[in-house]
């Protein structure tokens, strides 16, 4: 009886041995690979994932089959043929274990981030009953990641794939989503959004501290939070915690037995290891797990934080670190990448320019076109002065989608609203150039042209006369016989009204390099 027992007892063992193998060598996917997915069409796909060392794996998708053998390290991958917009189509990854991904499209997949601008939902902006109901559209789907901070990149990130429909769409970025919509309804290819925001957190979260680290105008900030975590004691800040709530939990004591409401409940303190806001933290919680997924583009709406930073002309050197530190990872060469800039907020303008945060980032906003293959969707008209979160997304999205239409997807359209070309000075006047014209430049709304000033070398600028003579502005003042200076829009809420015919706005700019 007792080696019967024994028997038993032993091969018990040896199945829960089995099963832990069989268990610790299943075929695995990251997170972003999942139902309802949208894949990149007429590229090569890369898919990949984790198993046994030595195990080999198929994947099999649309009528093709590519095989791998994860390597040391239990990672494996494979790169499917292009294929054409469609579905839906069944992923299989068969190893020890078999996967199925059901509801597989093939179209257009655009990673979406920053901070709260681009995480603030349908449902909170402007129309949000008549777009919720209006919302179905099968071929749009959303992927939003989940907000993790880590210290180094992760390789996996918690995600969920959703179909849009007037059921989930209510919690879809709202950016994101009219920007889809748009080239959805243009393309008539599925559309997949890879929404990876969060709110209130600056462009130094989402790049690589690699990236940071190589430009010395950045050391200083990465040196302060450096030291910032180094003074940071876990066990100290635990004991101070616990020594706090302890206090509370006598004072609520004492409230309740009085009848009298509690005092407000302390919280642990902030650990800056794991903070939002500390360099590469985002980027290694919620964008390294993303890379190699096919793209075909990325778009950008974040600024906010930084505007208020005293470095905020550092923005466009760190907005330009961010975008060559993206397209390395995924090694898909210069890939489109388009961004907000900051809308009109605040204050109505007074005086002919006032300089700050604001403004100086959008100006490094319009600066950092000259890198390849980027663009920007001017905002400066549909901002409100008294809410950093405007709620009017739909021309933010559609704003950035005719960009992509008209660049990326090679559209002949009207894209882009005027943008400062070049200056020269004619009798006394400037004479101001500019690209994106679209049939011409008008005055919106008025016959007369606003928002420009003009200073001469004392730096005094002034409210100018601006007249359009055809791609031209001719900018002028008798306060400043000899200019030397213009600048456009240069407030955080300007008045200013020049648009091209297709009803584009113009992006504020200046002339001069000036500190003020």
């Amino acid at each position: 009886m007792c080696r019967n027992l024994l028997a038993k007892i032993v091969a018990g063992w040896l199945l829960l041995a089995c099963v832990g193998s069989a268990a610790s060598a299943d075929v695995k996917l990251p997170g972003v690979f999942a139902d309802h997915m949208v894949l990149q069409r007429e590229v090569a796909v890369p898919v990949w994932g984790w198993a046994e060392p030595g195990e080999k794996v198929s994947v099999s998708l649309a009528g093709q089959t590519k095989t791998a053998t994860a390597d040391a390290a239990g990672k494996w991958a494979v790169k499917l043929d292009a294929i054409q917009a469609g579905g839906p189509h069944v992923l299989k990854v068969q190893g020890n274990n078999a996967l199925e991904i059901a509801d597989v499209m093939l179209g257009e997949v655009w990673l979406c981030s920053g901070q709260s601008n681009m995480e603030m939902s349908v449902g909170g902006s402007a129309n949000r009953d008549a777009e919720i109901a209006a919302a179905k559209y099968p071929g749009i789907r959303m992927m939003s990641v989940a907000h993790v901070p880590a210290e180094t990149p992760q390789n996996d990130c918690p995600a969920q794939w959703k179909v849009c429909s007037p059921e989930t769409v209510g919690g879809f970025s709202a950016t994101a989503y009219f920007f889809g919509r748009t080239l959805h309804q243009e393309l008539d290819v599925p559309i997949g959004l890879i929404n990876s925001s969060w709110g209130g957190t600056p462009v130094q979260a989402w790049t690589s501290r690699e990236d940071q680290e190589a430009l010395p105008e950045l050391k200083p900030l990465l040196q302060s939070w450096d030291q910032h975590v180094a003074a940071f004691d876990p066990q100290a800040a635990k004991q101070q915690y616990e020594k706090q709530l302890a206090e509370w939990q006598e004072q609520a004591e004492k409230a309740k037995a009085a009848g009298q409401p509690p005092p407000p409940k302390p919280g642990p303190a902030a650990d800056p290891r794991v903070s939002p806001h500390r360099p590469a933290n985002l980027y290694n919680g919620m964008i390294a797990p993303l890379a190699p997924y096919a793209l075909r583009g990325a778009i950008w709406y974040q600024g906010e934080s930084n505007a208020g930073d005293k470095e905020s002309h550092l923005y466009g050197l760190q907005l330009t670190a961010m975008i060559k530190n993206w397209r390395r990872v995924w090694n898909q060469g210069d890939f489109p990448f388009l961004w907000v800039q900051l809308p009109n907020y605040r204050a109505p303008q007074q005086q002919p320019v006032e300089t700050s945060g604001w403004v100086i980032v959008q100006n490094e906003m319009l600066k950092t076109l000259s890198l390849a293959n980027t663009g920007m969707a001017v905002t400066i008209d549909v901002g409100q002065s008294n809410d950093i979160h405007p709620k009017n997304k739909q021309d933010v999205g559609k704003r950035l989608a005719l960009w992509a239409l008209g660049t990326t997807y090679g559209k002949d359209i009207v894209y882009c609203g005027p943008l400062y070309k070049s200056m020269s000075k004619r009798e006394g006047k400037m004479v101001v150039q500019f690209d994106h014209v679209g049939g011409g430049l008008v005055a919106k709304g008025s016959e007369e042209l606003k928002g420009f000033a003009v200073a001469g070398e004392d730096r005094k600028f002034v409210w100018a006369e601006a007249k359009i003579e055809g791609p031209a502005v001719v900018v002028s003042s008798p306060e400043v016989k000899d200019p030397v200076a213009v600048r456009y829009a240069w407030a955080s809420n300007p008045t200013c009204n020049l648009y091209n015919q297709a009803g584009l706005p113009a992006s504020p700019f200046r002339t001069d390099d000036w500190e003020k």
